[in-house]
C-alpha cells in the first residue's frame, strides 16, 4: 500500500543517507517509475529533497551546513543515538530537546516518523526542523541567542524553565569526564543545561564515545542514578563500566542503523 510504501521510503533514506532511485525501488520492491511518483509527494510534503538520479532527507533550512564540521562528525553514531532516543519517547508526553548536533539528529528522526508530543527547545535549528510537522506542538525558549551552538540562553531562558516541567530531557554534551561530569563550553549554557535537568522527570544524555574522557570549562552535572546515557559502540569497555557501577542506565547503540522500529504505544 502507498502510506506503507511511503513510510519504507522514509525510514530507508533516513538510515542511509542519499540513496539513488534504483536503490529506493530495490529496498521497497517497487518500481523505478513508482518511486520517482512517491518521492514526488514526499517531496511536495517537504520531507525530501531531490538529488541527481536520487534523493535524501530534506534538511531544514540546510542544517547539516548551519552546524558545519561539528555537525558532521561521527554522523552515523548520532543518528544511531538518536534511532536508540526515539524508541523511548512516548506518545502524548512533554519533551525537551536541548540544541546538541545529537539531539538534532533525534529532531530529525521526529520528523521522519512523528507522534503527537508538546516539544520545548533551546535550539534554533531543531525548532527550524520540527516546523510544520504534523502532531507535534513546538514552543522555543526565548533568551540570549549564542549563536556558536545556534541556542537560547540566559535569565531570560532560565525563567521560562521555572514555569514548565517535562517528562523527558534529550540532553548533548560537549564533553564527559572520567570523573563522571557532563561538560560544556559556554557557562550560560551550562547553567541552562542544569537548570532543564531539574525541570525533567527523566534526563538522558546523547554523546557519542569522542565526547567522553575528556573536559571542557563549565560543569553541567554530573552523571548519577536514575540518569540514561546513550552512546555508541565505539564508547571502551572500562567506560561503561564505570558509568553502570555507578548506577547510571548505559545504552549502547548499534553500528548501524537496522529495519526502523514503529513508534512506540502508549
Amino acid at each position: 500500500m502507498k502510506p506503507d510504501r511511503l513510510e519504507a521510503l522514509r525510514h530507508h533514506l533516513y538510515a542511509q543517507g542519499t540513496c539513488s532511485i534504483e536503490e529506493l525501488a530495490s529496498a521497497t520492491g517497487a518500481s523505478v517509475a513508482t518511486i520517482r511518483r512517491d518521492l514526488t509527494t514526499l517531496e511536495q510534503q517537504g520531507i525530501v529533497s531531490r538529488t541527481h538520479g536520487g534523493a535524501r532527507i530534506a534538511a531544514g533550512a540546510q542544517i547539516e551546513v548551519a552546524f558545519s564540521v561539528r555537525e558532521r562528525q561521527q554522523l552515523a553514531e548520532k543518528r544511531a543515538i538518536a534511532a536508540k532516543a526515539y524508541d523511548l519517547i512516548r506518545p502524548q508526553s512533554s519533551v525537551f530537546l536541548d540544541a546538541g548536533t545529537t539531539v538534532l539528529q533525534l529532531a530529525r528522526r521526529l520528523r521522519v516518523s512523528p507522534m503527537p508530543l508538546t516539544i520545548f527547545t533551546n535550539g534554533l535549528m531543531v525548532a527550524q526542523e520540527l516546523m510544520n510537522v504534523p502532531q507535534l506542538r513546538v514552543t522555543l525558549l526565548g533568551g540570549q541567542l549564542r549563536s556558536e551552538n545556534a541556542s537560547l540562553v540566559g535569565p531570560a531562558a532560565e525563567a521560562m524553565l521555572d514555569r514548565l516541567w517535562f517528562d523527558q530531557l534529550f540532553l548533548g554534551a560537549s564533553a564527559i569526564g572520567d570523573d563522571g561530569g557532563i561538560y560544556s563550553v559556554d557557562a550560560s549554557e551550562a547553567s541552562l543545561n542544569d537548570r532543564m535537568m531539574e525541570r525533567s522527570a527523566a534526563v538522558t544524555v546523547l554523546a557519542d564515545a569522542s565526547k567522553f574522557g575528556r573536559r571542557t570549562t563549565y560543569l553541567v552535572a554530573m552523571l548519577a542514578p536514575p540518569m540514561r546515557v546513550i552512546s555508541d559502540k565505539q564508547l571502551a569497555a572500562a567506560r561503561q563500566r564505570r558509568l553502570r557501577e555507578a548506577g547510571v542506565d548505559l545504552v549502547i547503540a548499534p553500528d548501524t542503523l537496522g529495519p526502523t522500529s514503529s513508534a512506540p504505544t502508549p
